[in-house]
């Protein structure tokens, strides 16, 4: 099992987790945005540099030297904008978010992009991971944190249980495994504060949004 760098966000392994090596894409672009924005906030909430108020996230200090930037700008826009309820920011961050991520990962060496023409005509973007075994690394993180005493699992591992689940992310958690380890994600949930239920709420609000537009 390759080791993933320690600067690698919940952002950044929840990206890679989303693509599906079979397939060779990413999967649930849907909801994609959304699970990207509510994983920056559980980072920041682990780190201490969020903390829940009244059902609202509120900055709890200023961004330290080398935290990374795509986090330092979340909490910027936290710090600087209206307080609302943490769905509403799972919502209502920017459009991109998916983009501003993996474009992260490049810079990082950890994904590999190629622009090419699709039907010749629209400029697109290729993707794939440098090393299949990062991805394995986090799917193995995944199965721990199933399985290993609640004690033991990290609250980064627990994070990614937990947003998978709130995100319908199939790639990574299948109806079956949803419905077998229904208690152990919701415990799992329990140790990454209102995030989870916050993700999952966005992701019901596009589902209805969309049907009904």
């Amino acid at each position: 099992m390759t080791e993933l760098p320690e600067t690698l966000t919940l952002q950044g392994r929840m990206f890679l987790l989303a693509y599906d090596p079979e397939r060779g894409r990413m999967t649930g672009r849907a909801d994609l945005d959304l699970l990207l924005r509510a994983a920056a906030l559980a980072d920041l909430l682990r780190l201490g540099l969020l903390r829940d108020e009244s059902g609202r996230p509120v900055v709890a200090g200023p961004a330290p030297a080398g935290l990374d930037p795509l986090l330092a700008d979340t909490l910027r826009r936290l710090a600087e904008g209206r307080s609302r309820p943490w769905h509403r920011w799972v919502a209502a961050g920017r459009r991109g978010t998916a983009r501003a991520v993996r474009a992260r990962l490049a810079d990082q060496g950890l994904v590999r992009l190629e622009e090419y023409r699709a039907l010749g005509l629209f400029t697109r973007v290729r993707m794939e991971p440098r090393d299949q075994r990062a991805r394995k690394a986090l799917a193995g993180a995944v199965s721990a944190a199933l399985r290993d005493p609640l004690s033991r699992v990290p609250v980064a591992d627990a994070a990614l249980v937990a947003l998978a689940d709130a995100a319908r992310l199939s790639v990574v958690l299948n109806s079956r495994q949803r419905r077998e380890h229904k208690q152990r994600i919701a415990d799992l949930a329990a140790l990454c504060g209102p995030v989870p239920a916050a993700l999952r709420r966005a992701v019901r609000d596009r589902q209805t949004a969309a049907a009904s537009g």
